[in-house]
């Protein structure tokens, strides 16, 4: 949410004394934006971080905040409030990893270092159940979560087709251990197996009818340039070789032998659409417009 706000000019650097609620915000936005705090870990901007980290330290909803927003909290909770921004700013690590929690379409998720910070982009297609590249949701029976990291997606996926049985792989024993406390969190232990293997190599000939997967796709020269923020993620996560493609590789090239016929799978690249189509010159791999533009391709067991 974006923090709330009144026309008082110019935001203060300095600590306000009596603060409301949103002085208190306007505060860390102003703070987070003169040191050049870098986002993209939940939040995309200074307020909408000031504000999810003031609801934490204020021990409310985030949907609440801006009911409370001229309220004045206790000076005790004030200060925590402003702890908090400081640690943030002083330690340059994401806000999710402050609050050790998550959220992706509405679901929270406990996240840490051993693992990225949930934020997939395909998450925005299970919201109409990948309508219409799968047929009825109640038909899909099995789904593989490649590099599963914190293992959202597994979730998300188990939650949208309640008959399907998911595997969750990552070639991390630490990220999976992250996955394995959000699938208890869950109480979806009996239809998400957590599996370590390095894209399908532990996986024999498992057949699935859907294959999604965010792996790592940041280029050589990206990964140089990266903010303090995004390297408190593990590198594992994130660096894909020169042109950010080594794994989308990887995966073309094996996913057809686990699909079912029929099969659909779905992988995330963010900025790298031209990459992957020049790289793939021929393969008619579907984009859908989302949000934040074309970041994900679509394909069937038959194009691969």
């Amino acid at each position: 949410m974006s923090a709330p706000s009144r026309n008082r000019g110019r935001a203060s650097l300095r600590a306000p004394e009596a603060a409301t609620v949103a002085d208190l915000i306007r505060y860390g936005a102003a703070r987070f934006s003169a040191v050049r705090l870098a986002f993209g870990h939940g939040t995309s901007n200074a307020a909408d971080e000031a504000a999810c980290l003031a609801a934490h330290a204020l021990k409310v909803p985030l949907d609440r905040l801006a009911a409370l927003a001229f309220t004045r909290p206790s000076p005790e909770r004030a200060n925590a409030v402003r702890q908090l921004f400081e640690r943030r700013i002083a330690e340059r690590k994401p806000a999710a990893y402050l609050l050790r929690e998550a959220w992706l379409s509405g679901c929270r998720f406990y996240v840490d270092e051993r693992a990225i910070v949930p934020r997939s982009h395909i998450a925005e297609l299970l919201r109409d159940d990948l309508a219409p590249w799968i047929g009825e949701r109640r038909t899909l029976r099995s789904a593989l979560d490649l590099c599963t990291g914190s293992g959202c997606l597994a979730v998300l996926l188990a939650r949208r087709f309640p008959r399907a049985k998911i595997d969750a792989t990552d070639v991390s024993p630490e990220a999976l251990e992250v996955a394995r406390i959000n699938v208890a969190r869950y109480r979806l232990g009996r239809r998400i197996r957590v599996v370590r293997s390095d894209l399908f190599s532990a996986l024999g000939g498992r057949c699935y009818d859907l294959v999604v997967s965010n792996p790592p796709y940041v280029t050589a020269p990206a990964m140089r340039r990266l903010p303090p923020e995004y390297r408190h993620e593990p590198r594992l996560a994130l660096a894909a070789g020169e042109d950010g493609l080594a794994l989308v590789r990887r995966i073309l090239r094996r996913a057809r032998a686990h699909l079912n016929p029929g099969g659909v799978l779905v992988v995330e690249v963010g900025s790298g659409r031209r990459r992957v189509e020049r790289a793939f010159p021929h393969a008619g791999f579907i984009w859908p417009e989302l949000e934040t533009g074309y970041p994900v391709f679509i394909a069937t067991r038959e194009q691969l």
